[in-house]
């Protein structure tokens, strides 16, 4: 019953926002011409068709303005005026109430928060779609905030997915982009992040890899600053973090106010993320100004800090090579270069012809030159370089598209700091210097290094290993398998013309016998 009026909810939205519209004008067909002649009623909707998109979203709920916000970061999917009013989407969700907060508290720790805490806020500080924050003080006088999953919320999300998996069938049916958009794998996509972040606990596991990638062990604790996890008050729907005091990255008069150095903050965050991509393959994903703060505490003042780790990126050593020498190949112009790492990397059919991609490539990439390099943004470069390589039929990796987005995001976010921040000079030295430890003598020594305890396990059981090799038959081992099978054959042939010509020889005999008594 509740899918069904949840059902006709969506419809009854879709067609408040002239959503309908949305979806006949995409379709190619005669039928689907008349219905639009009729839906429009003789004349076309007056808003833009991302802003009805959006409205409507946000009149669904905390879910659908979810799954807008995914969407959003699919630039290279949709088109780009409805992903610019998507990524408009805020968790602008009003708090569940604060006994709710505190019965999920106890059915997951075992305790009341306020036996729990020496000190717990029962107004929450902070709510959006998925979980709300209240702060608190540990008995041992921590200060702490509590993230806590909204009640109900994966039963919620189930049905809602199951909704939007059908409506993504229909899309993909009736669109003429329908496949092209591939809006089950969206779904799907957006299935994986939802998944992942009512799990608080992986949310945590997230924070805590973060914390110690930027720790003073690796001498990057000046960089950014990550709260610790209180694991004793976590579960899979309660986190339980270091509160951090900070001034939200967007404020920029307060930051100047606080005597923050804006145009070195915006140089810095392009260099934290460059560190988390090439350096450790594993980034902030989120990093959105609602998401980054920066201190205020003198004695940790002008230092970034991370908040809400639920949606984080990994690459690999190849996505991390086939990154690095994209953008170097881009800075130096040898577009002949980014067409071979497009076919060596295996996302452009072996048949493709490189002259063929170079000049696509040539097309995309040309053009930026003609600006001033503060005005260059690597983001769109990267969004461009995806939309001529699916003319190629390349499918483009989850994990750059979701790196793609966060790069814009940085980018946003270091030019508002510093509008005459520039990307090239930030990023070509980290790049080159990445690119020569990785490549040179430093690579290679890094390289035998981390081998180096595997091997130490392996030298002394090479003489044993040879030992055996060289004791054993020169028959290979498959040879005398074929052999035993052919023997066992041949075995069997032999008592099967035996029985044959025993049959035979009773035969003749029993015949000789019949002849001498006639």
């Amino acid at each position: 019953m509740f899918t069904f009026f949840r059902l006709l909810r969506i419809v009854f939205v879709a067609l408040r926002y002239r959503l309908d519209e949305l979806v006949l004008s995409g379709i190619k067909h005669p039928l689907a011409y008349s219905l639009l002649r009729v839906v429009r009623f003789g004349r076309a909707p007056r808003t833009p068709r991302g802003v009805r998109l959006r409205l409507a979203l946000e009149s669904l709920g905390p879910i659908f303005v979810k799954f807008g916000q995914v969407l959003s970061t699919r630039r290279d999917l949709i088109p780009l005026d409805i992903a610019l009013e998507l990524a408009l989407l805020q968790d602008r969700v009003p708090p569940f109430p604060s006994e709710q907060a505190a019965d999920c508290i106890e059915a997951a720790l075992g305790a009341s928060p306020h036996t729990l805490f020496k000190h717990f806020e029962t107004d929450p500080v902070a709510s959006a779609s998925i979980a709300q924050v209240h702060f608190a003080v540990l008995h041992d006088g921590r200060e702490v905030a509590v993230k806590v999953l909204r009640p109900g919320m994966r039963d919620i999300i189930e049905k809602d997915l199951a909704l939007l998996a059908v409506l993504a069938r229909l899309v993909e049916r009736l669109a003429a982009d329908g496949r092209r958009l591939k809006p089950r794998q969206v779904v799907a996509e957006f299935d994986n992040y939802l998944h992942d972040e009512l799990d608080l606990i992986r949310e945590a596991s997230n924070c805590s890899q973060l914390r110690r990638n930027f720790s003073a062990e690796h001498g990057r604790e000046h960089l950014l600053m990550v709260p610790e996890v209180v694991w004793e008050f976590c579960a899979t729907t309660v986190f339980t973090m270091e509160r951090m005091y900070g001034i939200p990255v967007s404020r920029i008069d307060e930051l100047k106010a606080a005597g923050i150095d804006t145009h070195e903050l915006g140089r810095r965050g392009v260099e934290i993320f460059f560190m988390q991509v090439f350096s450790d393959g594993f980034f902030h994903a989120d990093m959105h100004p609602g998401n980054i703060f920066v201190s205020d505490r003198p004695e940790t003042l002008g230092r970034y800090i991370a908040l809400d780790f639920g949606i984080v990126g990994s690459l690999s050593e190849f996505d991390k090579n086939y990154l690095a020498q994209n953008f170097l190949a881009f800075f130096r112009r040898d577009y002949h270069r980014v067409a071979q790492l497009h076919i060596e990397s295996g996302w452009v059919p072996a048949t493709t012809r490189e002259e063929e991609l170079e000049g696509a490539v040539r097309a995309v990439c040309e053009p930026y030159f003609d600006r001033p390099l503060s005005e260059i943004s690597l983001g769109q470069v990267l969004l461009r370089l995806f939309q001529t390589s699916r003319r190629f039929n390349v499918e483009i990796q989850p994990q750059l598209v979701l790196l793609q987005k966060t790069l814009l995001n940085v980018e946003g976010m270091g030019r508002e700091l510093d509008p005459g921040l520039d990307l090239w000079k930030t990023a070509k030295p980290y790049l080159e210097n990445w690119m020569r430890e990785r490549v040179g003598l430093a690579g290679l020594r890094k390289q035998l290094d981390k081998e180096a305890a595997q091997w130490s396990q392996l030298l002394p059981q090479i003489p044993r290993l040879v030992h055996a090799h060289l004791s054993k038959p020169v028959v290979p081992h498959e040879l005398n398998s074929q052999m035993e099978r052919l023997l066992r054959t041949q075995e069997h042939t032999n008592r099967v013309l035996m029985a044959l010509c025993a049959i035979l020889a009773v035969g003749i005999g029993v015949a000789i016998w019949a002849l001498t008594r006639i």
